[in-house]
């Protein structure tokens, strides 16, 4: 690979956090070659393209492709590649580990352990990291010295001492040197650095607590500041994210699935965690089933992928296969399928969903889009979809594209009137997104383009709302069944590999996605709210779900209404409500 195809597939790269791979090979004779991590990957795989050693520049000749994993944050990617360069062995990292660049905290392999901040750690050590905040990492350090004594200093100095040094006196050292304190008694508090650095925060940060109030009180507002950052620094360093997925349920294996569909092929990322660490993450090419979304893509990978491989603990989704058998299949092997509504769950969905939405080519999707269009290039996208259940518990979401990239934090979801309408819902949601920016009650910036879920009448609905508010932006939409996109003026029947139509698919799929997802939360309150209720088992709660769709419609039914589902009596229906009030 020359230093012109470098840049040409740096330049496809995402400007975002996460690991990239040399490999030379294709297929199943690929061979990972390197494997480095980047805060931002086009910038970090552009410069290869000159590289900075010989060493580098023969293993960019040697590479013939550049395969790349997004993830949230610097730490995820520093965390991932050491797995990864683990797991593939690849020659060009034994002796350029990037990972020297952070810091570790080590306790030595000691009688009496010493606490040090270090980038090269011995051998034997316990070590914790990496940490990607070097100021923080040693404010935390001094402030477990300073909490259970523990020492800093070389083994040498240890070695032979008659008195304590100044450490001791500062408070920060309980100086084992000179028999100043047991082995026994500074186990112990070695145990609690080690139970800090394992997640137990409260071990420092419960005395830091009662330190900063007690100052506090004392008038001492200057000290309690310090104590404060402190504290921030001691409940902030296990926010840097070494475990991706939560295992305190016992589960310790977990495949994260993610699906994006464009034209007749669709994409599934997996990534997968051991007790609760991201270790691995590959990308799989599936035929699209033909009118299906993504739904269909997880029905079909999932019996096909594990068919011949070992299952996981559990299987999280962005969305449920919605295949009896295939959940009866893996309840039966002992696996939890889960669609994780929030939480770090949740945040990892998002992730597998990111690194299946990203292109490996160098098509501009928006400048494609803004050419077919005849519009200006669409840099900000928001996306519409509304979901009920014969018009109970209807919602409606929207979405934000930007630079063809999901902006979860611009993300907006509403209750709608129950209404069994599409069009009336739809003319709703827009109307109620258009007057909060005419009125600059929306604290967003006014998107290029909006793209409606659904067919003509979708976007007439949509196209009245933004009318009666007067909010100028142009609206399209993208019919589902034959993926025809429709403006004011004409249909457009793009070819199925179109650039510009996947950048709308993805956009499409995840309002859909987002819309059902709320959907589905508040049908459910029906069920969570009625699972102690005496008299009511899973399938009465089924029908009940069916036939009122949300808590608040339960609430509000005639003892008519209620009886006349099969399961309830009058006793039943009087207790329902009772525990509705």
């Amino acid at each position: 690979m020359d230093a012109d195809e470098v840049r040409e597939r740096a330049g496809s790269l995402p400007r975002e956090p996460g690991v990239y791979l040399f490999e030379q090979g294709r297929d199943d004779t690929r061979r990972v070659l390197y494997v480095g991590k980047a805060v931002d990957l086009r910038d970090r795989v552009r410069s290869y393209a000159d590289p900075r050693s010989e060493r580098i520049a023969k293993m960019a000749e040697r590479a013939e492709t550049i395969d790349f994993a997004v993830t949230d944050t610097e730490t995820q990617a520093l965390l991932l590649e050491a797995n990864l360069i683990k797991r593939h062995r690849p020659p060009y990292n034994v002796r350029l580990k990037d990972d020297k660049s952070y810091p570790l905290v080590q306790l030595t392999d000691h009688p009496v352990p010493r606490i040090e901040v270090t980038r090269d750690p011995e051998d034997g050590a316990t070590v914790y990291g990496p940490f990607t905040d070097k100021g923080r990492v040693e404010t935390v350090v001094k402030a477990l010295r300073e909490t259970y004594g523990l020492r800093g200093c070389s083994d040498h100095k240890y070695s032979n001492r008659d008195r304590p040094c100044l450490d001791y006196e500062m408070g920060i050292c309980t100086a084992p040197c000179t028999g100043e304190i047991g082995e026994a008694e500074y186990a112990e508090d070695v145990e609690s650095v080690t139970r800090y650095f394992e997640g137990e925060t409260g071990v420092l940060a419960d005395p830091l607590r009662r330190e900063m109030e007690a100052a506090a009180q004392n008038q001492e507002f200057e000290r309690a500041a310090n104590l404060r950052d402190k504290l921030g620094a001691v409940e902030a360093l296990h926010g840097e994210g070494d475990t991706a997925v939560s295992d305190s349920a016992g589960y310790q294996t977990t495949d994260v699935l993610g699906a994006a569909v464009e034209g007749e092929r669709a994409i599934v990322a997996r990534l997968h965690a051991e007790g609760g660490k991201l270790v691995e993450r590959d990308r799989h090419t599936l035929e699209a089933p033909d009118g299906e979304g993504t739904a269909g893509v997880y029905r079909a990978f999932i019996p096909q992928y594990y068919a011949e491989r070992e299952l996981p603990d559990r299987i999280l989704c962005a969305e449920a296969p919605a295949d009896p058998d295939i959940e009866a299949w893996l309840e039966s092997e002992g696996v939890t399928l889960g669609v994780p509504g929030a939480g770090r769950e949740a945040t990892l969905v998002d992730l597998a969903l990111k690194n299946a939405r990203q292109r490996g080519g160098t098509d501009d999707e928006s400048g494609r889009l803004a050419d077919a269009l005849g519009i200006d290039r669409p840099n900000r996208i928001e996306g519409f979809d509304v979901s009920h259940a014969q018009g109970r518990s209807a919602v409606g979401s929207n979405v934000t594209f930007v630079d063809e990239t999901p902006e979860k934090s611009d993300y907006r979801r509403k209750k709608l009137t129950e209404q069994n309408d599409d069009y009336a819902n739809m003319r709703e949601l827009l109307r109620w997104r258009a007057a909060r920016a005419v009125e600059g009650r929306d604290d967003r910036p006014d998107p290029d383009l909006l793209l409606i879920d659904g067919g003509d009448g979708q976007l007439g609905a949509a196209r009245d709302a933004l009318a009666e508010t007067g909010w100028d932006v142009p609206a399209i939409a993208l019919a589902k069944d034959e993926e025809l996109v429709i403006t004011p003026d004409r249909v457009y029947d793009w070819d199925d590999d179109a650039p510009q139509l996947h950048l709308l698919q993805r956009v499409r799929d995840e309002a859909h996605r987002f819309a059902v997802q709320y959907h589905q939360t508040l049908r459910d309150e029906v069920s969570t709210t009625l699972d102690d209720v005496p008299g009511i088992g899973p399938e009465t709660r089924k029908r009940l779900l069916r036939r009122f769709g949300s808590v608040d419609s339960v609430r509000t039914a005639s003892d008519e209404e209620l009886t006349a589902i099969d399961g309830i009596g009058e006793q039943t229906a009087e207790t329902i409500r009772t525990r509705l009030q």
